[in-house]
């Protein structure tokens, strides 16, 4: 992975683990830029490309959890949220609203790098097949066109897909490394007749495992994050 191509955004009010970060990233050879507070973070954001965010969750007046709830309505940006020592429940909150990783503190650097890098793979921001080829993305052998609402086999055939099917398929491809909820399905699948309270998701997964799964009965694609949703994993497909 070649490090100058990405512009991380590092979020913390202490001031010597925002300047420790950034030095130590800059050095990897990142491009980095720093904030101390949520709004000093939208800030950055609104004038920037940024690939990847490292959010603190204890910050004061508007704490991480919070920012990044109001970051994911229409920000898919990845976030590595920093959590102190033995914060499981704001861990485990955290990827439920859509963290992509976390890390305690204090802040082992070279894992954190090591977080940084294994989340940008995942989605896919280090491929330039993948960006080449925009509007498409690979569920195991099989291709998604977003554009055409289509997906094919290996062959070149056309799979046959319900609109719901192909709403949950494109959830989980603007979502790519990112573990979803039920709720989080319901909401960027865009069909108000589920239940949200019924199996009708799971079901419906289900369903497409058996499309597009070599083996339906140990998903490699679509996983299962058991106790919060589901996750689509490209690099499953290898």
């Amino acid at each position: 992975m070649e490090n100058s191509h990405y512009h991380l955004l590092v979020c913390d009010d202490e001031l010597d683990v925002r300047e420790m970060v950034h030095e130590y990233l800059c050095k990897r050879g990142f491009k980095v830029s720093k904030a101390a507070s949520s709004d000093e973070l939208r800030s950055v954001l609104s004038g920037n490309r940024i690939d990847l965010i490292i959010l603190d969750i204890n910050m004061p007046r508007e704490d991480g959890l919070t920012t990044l709830r109001s970051l994911r309505i229409d920000d898919q940006t990845p976030v590595v949220m920093l959590t102190a020592a033995g914060e499981v429940v704001d861990r485990i909150i955290g990827l439920e609203m859509g963290a992509d990783d976390y890390l305690g503190k204090p802040v082992d650097l070279r894992e954190l790098e090591a977080r940084i890098k294994a989340v940008l793979r995942r989605r896919g921001a280090d491929s330039p097949k993948k960006k080449a080829e925009a509007g498409t993305a690979m569920f195991g052998d099989y291709v998604l066109d977003i554009e055409s609402a289509k997906m094919h086999a290996p062959d070149g055939e056309e799979v046959p897909l319900t609109a719901m099917e192909f709403n949950l398929l494109k959830a989980f491809a603007d979502n790519r490394g990112r573990v979803l909820n039920r709720d989080q399905i319901l909401e960027q699948a865009h069909d108000r007749s589920w239940d949200p309270f019924d199996r009708s998701i799971d079901i419906r997964i289900s369903r497409l495992r058996r499309k597009i799964e070599k083996n339906p009965a140990k998903p490699a694609i679509i996983k299962t994050v058991r106790g919060i949703g589901y996750i689509y994993d490209p690099e499953g497909s290898s």
